[in-house]
């Protein structure tokens, strides 16, 4: 997997629009002066921080997805199931809709806001105000099942909030929402990576330490209380740490949706097992690897059309939810 991985970056810093050596790629990448200007000013502006992102944007939402089908034991739970990424994108729907005043834009290109950083900004400012009901709600609810709910009936209430502001937004605002929501890892710059980096590498090592308790919970809260887990609080970190990667991702990236989904199953079928000691590397490296192979076809290298990244995931992520459902049928048959 590691090995895949590597090749999987060398492509994405390779392959594109324009090719570049990998020898070529080597050299910049170590500081040596062999390398053209141009090809130095693509690899290490555009490539490169495009890489890294769709590297832990993956790792991000497939640790996401485990801890959430691990904490409501539902192999269809994703990162968004707490209304996350819905928060996130009632920020954004906010921003587009004032940014049509004038007063507004003209504060936004006052404070160096404007652009990509806006969206950024508003985007986790809904996200943080989603988890933060959310994990109000999380201290007063036991059941798992009833939050469950709660976050579905969170998304469904602030997509509705969308729907309602975007009916009164401009034919311009509405298309720039709408290509936010087509997701996106080349969006990222070296200033923002400044914060989406340390926001990940922080959820991410969390989850290797909750690795024990989750594997606790997969047997049940019961088993869990009986092995001295305190439930109540390892559940809130399990939501509060998700919900980061998830925000973080979604701010930056967009709400790219299926590899929360995907990528656990991938990891319990190429490993055999659930143990999360074995899980957790394990899925942050098939979920970078697959974020990089999904974000080197959206890009259709050597051409210059470029494919929305959701509909890539898409097609990578539900072949595999549809084999899952289909495989667990055939278990409850067979043990029938």
């Amino acid at each position: 997997m590691l090995l895949a991985m590597a090749a999987a970056f060398a492509l994405e810093l390779c392959w594109g629009s324009v090719w570049i050596p990998l020898k070529s790629v080597m050299s910049i990448l170590l500081g040596q002066t062999g390398a053209a200007q141009d090809q130095r000013q693509i690899v290490l502006l555009f490539r490169l921080p495009r890489a890294l992102t769709a590297m832990l944007a993956g790792a991000a939402l497939g640790m996401a997805g485990l801890k959430m089908q691990t904490l409501f034991r539902n192999p269809l739970a994703d990162p968004f199931v707490l209304g996350i990424s819905s928060g996130a994108g009632l920020g954004v729907a906010v921003l587009v809709m004032a940014a049509g005043g004038l007063r507004w834009s003209i504060f936004l290109e006052r404070t160096g806001l404007a652009g990509n950083v806006s969206l950024v900004l508003s985007a986790i400012l809904g996200a943080t105000a989603v988890l933060g009901i959310v994990l109000g709600v999380a201290r007063r609810m036991e059941s798992n099942l009833a939050l469950l709910l709660i976050g579905l009936m969170f998304g469904y209430i602030t997509g509705a909030a969308v729907q309602v502001l975007m009916q009164f937004s401009l034919e311009h605002q509405m298309q720039s929402y709408i290509t936010w929501t087509f997701g996106s890892f080349g969006g990222v710059t070296w200033g923002q990576m400044g914060v989406f980096a340390p926001a990940a590498v922080c959820g991410l090592a969390l989850a290797w330490v909750l690795a024990k308790p989750l594997d606790a919970l997969l047997l049940g809260e019961e088993y869990a209380r009986s092995m001295g887990v305190n439930v109540r609080l390892v559940r809130a970190w399990i939501i509060g740490g998700a919900s980061v990667l998830a925000g973080a991702v979604t701010a930056c990236c967009g709400p790219v949706g299926f590899l929360g989904i995907a990528v656990p199953h991938l990891g319990r079928i190429l490993l055999k097992a659930s143990e999360h000691r074995r899980l957790v590397p394990a899925v942050m490296i098939l979920g970078a690897t697959l974020a990089l192979l999904a974000d080197l076809i959206s890009q259709a290298p050597g051409t210059q059309m470029a494919l929305p990244l959701n509909a890539v995931t898409a097609l990578i992520g539900a072949p595999v939810v549809v084999g899952v459902i289909l495989r667990r049928g055939h278990m409850m048959e067979t043990n029938g």
